[in-house]
């Protein structure tokens, strides 16, 4: 391949990545504009880690022979049980162990199996590869040295196959020694904004992470919204750490903290808080009713979780408990409070403190489920008819006693107590 060929390609790939292409496209249009310039690709896999609470990378993948292929592969860790094997068990890990950066292999022909730089014997997938009909292994690892490198993030690992007879030759070869490198800033670049979003909307929530990230970070910026706000906490959570094995507390917290955000989510709310075992969270009220309702179909799918959570607890041998929950309609201050080096994204206002005090009233008044007057009020039909007093209480360091009401008892298949 020219230089000016390998120098066009390079300029182009640059680009795509300024435009914002995805990774899997641009690793499709890297191979097809390779193929096109005669490097005799026929499969290609670029492997990235991310930071992530669940998935430890993600996979690119691309194929010439039109054969179904999942595109983007996300996996979980690798450090442990038969995924660490696995993973020892690679090329990749290979490079790593060695320090190599590259691993050559013909596959087919006189040359098979010979060792081309970088090798150490023959790897099982190989077999695989040598029956599809591949002829040809070179396997990449690119490392970032950088002091600001991300976690695991410090290396991206990429792999290339040819089905032709001769495979690749010299020019081939330089010119994916090249190209790649540039390919791979541009799928790191990508990473890296896939990583911010990820993590401001895990420790953020997802609408304050879009803020965030939207450049809403100044100090005391904080706009007025209505919206439904809920409050949960453990039932008995004292109780149960008092007499619980404290290596047990964190599998509690995560079991009961999944089925609230799950349904949170589910239902379109969006979670600000984990405070403890409490959940704050807040349902954007531009439409009052569709808010109400999403907030109790949100109520309704919690109660089927923790059904089918106590189930598996118990059978476990595990602590079980309840949520107590109080849900309000009010305004609130959502934005920026602290200071310069250290801000929080959140609601503030009266309806805030009201909403925690109505949910801590759920054990006086012994029900699960507390709704205040103004989110009843706000409530459509027919699920407002459903709802019943419980009576007036005065909330502690409110100026003012709330009409708070709860689901009729008697609709229930069991009490909501």
């Amino acid at each position: 391949m020219e230089a000016a060929t390998i120098e066009r390609l390079a300029a182009t790939i640059v680009q795509r990545g300024l435009s914002g292409m995805t990774e899997p496209e641009l690793l499709r249009r890297f191979c097809l504009d390779l193929s096109a310039a005669g490097v005799p690709l026929c499969r290609a896999s670029l492997i990235v880690d991310t930071l992530h609470p669940i998935h430890e990378g993600r996979a690119f993948r691309w194929r010439s022979d039109g054969v179904p292929e999942e595109a983007v592969v996300e996996y979980g860790r690798t450090d442990s049980g038969d995924a660490a094997e696995t993973w020892r068990r690679t090329t990749f890990y290979h490079l790593d162990r060695t320090g190599t950066t590259e691993l050559r292999r013909r596959l087919q022909g006189v040359a098979a199996g010979v060792d081309m730089g970088g090798g150490e014997g023959d790897f099982a997938v190989f077999d695989e590869l040598r029956a599809e009909g591949r002829t040809d292994y070179f396997a990449c690892r690119h490392l970032f040295t950088g002091t600001d490198t991300i976690a695991g993030m410090d290396c991206i690992y990429s792999s290339w196959l040819s089905d032709q007879p001769d495979g690749f030759g010299d020019d081939d070869l330089d010119a994916l020694r090249r190209l790649i490198p540039v390919l791979v800033l541009a799928i790191q670049s990508l990473s890296l904004g896939r990583v911010a979003r990820t993590l401001v909307e895990v420790y953020l929530g997802r609408d304050a992470g879009a803020r965030v990230l939207s450049g809403k970070i100044q100090r005391g910026v904080a706009e007025k919204i209505r919206a439904v706000l809920w409050f949960s906490d453990l039932r008995g959570y004292t109780a149960i750490t008092d007499r619980t094995d404290p290596s047990e507390i964190l599998p509690l917290l995560n079991d009961y903290s999944e089925a609230v955000i799950g349904a949170v989510h589910r239902a379109g709310g969006d979670v600000l808080k984990l405070i403890g075992d409490g959940v704050l969270a807040v349902f954007r009220a531009d439409d009052p009713a569709r808010a109400c309702r999403a907030a109790l179909g949100a109520e309704v799918d919690l109660r089927e979780r923790l059904a089918i959570l106590a189930e598996r607890r118990t059978a476990e041998g595990r602590a079980v408990t309840d949520v107590t929950l109080g849900l309000h309609l009010g305004d609130v201050l959502f934005g920026n409070i602290g200071a310069d080096d250290r801000l929080d994204f959140t609601v503030v206002g009266p309806a805030v403190n009201e909403v925690s005090r109505i949910a801590s009233l759920c054990r006086s008044v012994d029900r699960l489920l507390l709704l205040s007057a103004e989110f009843v009020a706000a409530t459509p039909e027919p699920e407002r008819g459903d709802l019943v007093s419980v009576g007036r209480y005065a909330l502690r360091g409110v100026g003012r006693a709330e009409d708070l009401y709860t689901i009729d008892p008697a609709l229930l298949s069991e009490p909501l107590r």
